[in-house]
């Protein structure tokens, strides 16, 4: 009996995916026509006749690989931190406070992102990497509100963050600690035990927290809405405002649109929809290349692997 419910929940969970793939398909069905693969190449989204992609794909891009740049970074060392290096006490009280972040819906770390961090930004840090880094195109004319691309990758990492950070933690946490105390008897240092041992065992997994993060960024929309900017343009300038798939899909999805408009929203959805799909297949595929074959013959999984 428990296999039979076993299979009928996987069975049913494939079945509301497909759902919601055909949905979306057919509903996009008069942008594809129109459009065609053009769609991912034109610049220009007018609420009436036109609308195109590239615009949007390109602030979804950019704020997520940013967003993970910061995210990735920060929260292995922060899993490392709680796994390894601090006292029992002092990580039963951060690891709770980090996990807590992940559970702050992402409207209020938008609303935050409005009145404390873009301000903080367009006064402090944007004037400042424009003075040093203004050579680079990247570090632009400052902003002029706090709002942009600069600030969504700010939003977004702060977003990832706490889930690669209790991910990595429990996987550090799992690593035997004969093999951490084996290393340190060889005579390797702390640091030549840490890379040696719990990162090189763990970076399937590793890898896969950073998946998740910054799969949080690539489908965040509300967040992303209210610091971006809301502007369809391309620009190399980070300061500069942008926009993202999710936040057009979330601010013009109950406004009065037109058949073509709705179809090109749900193309929108559809492309974000494989651009996720793209980033878990990566995954897997990063997953796969980490297994090791043992000499009896079976597939052993690298700690910290899937099954």
């Amino acid at each position: 009996m428990l296999l039979g419910l076993a299979a009928g929940a996987s069975i049913l969970a494939v079945a509301i995916i497909g759902l919601i793939i055909y949905e979306i398909v057919n509903s996009a069905s008069p942008a594809i026509s129109k459009y065609g693969l053009g769609f991912f190449g034109h610049q220009t989204w007018n609420n009436y006749t036109v609308f195109g992609a590239a615009t949007l794909i390109f602030g979804t891009v950019v704020t997520s690989a940013g967003a993970l740049l910061i995210a990735a970074p920060l929260g292995i060392a922060i899993g490392l931190y709680l796994s390894l290096f601090s006292a029992r006490r002092t990580a039963a009280i951060i690891g709770p406070l980090v996990e807590m972040l992940a559970a702050v819906p992402s409207v209020i770390i938008g609303l935050w992102g409005i009145i404390v961090l873009g301000p903080f930004l367009r006064s402090t840090i944007e004037p400042w990497l424009h003075d040093a880094l203004g050579f680079i195109p990247l570090f632009g004319t400052p902003s002029a509100t706090g709002s942009g691309v600069f600030t969504a990758i700010i939003v977004l990492g702060i977003m990832a963050l706490p889930i690669i950070a209790a991910i990595t933690r429990d996987l550090f946490l799992t690593v035997p600690s004969e093999l951490k105390d084996g290393a340190l008897a060889l005579g390797a240092t702390r640091w030549e035990m840490v890379r040696g041992v719990v990162l090189s065992s763990m970076r399937p997994g590793i890898a896969s927290a950073c998946i998740l993060g910054v799969s949080r960024a690539l489908g965040e929309a509300i967040a992303a809405l209210q610091v971006i900017g809301s502007v369809f343009q391309i620009s190399s300038n980070l300061f500069a405002p942008g926009n993202t798939l999710g936040a057009t899909i979330a601010i013009q999805a109950n406004a009065d649109n037109s058949k073509l408009q709705v179809a090109s929203l749900f193309y929108l959805a559809l492309v974000l929809l494989a651009i996720e799909l793209l980033v878990n297949l990566a995954a897997q595929a990063i997953v796969r290349h980490y297994r090791v074959p043992s000499a009896s013959g079976p597939t052993i999984v690298a700690a910290g692997a899937p099954n």
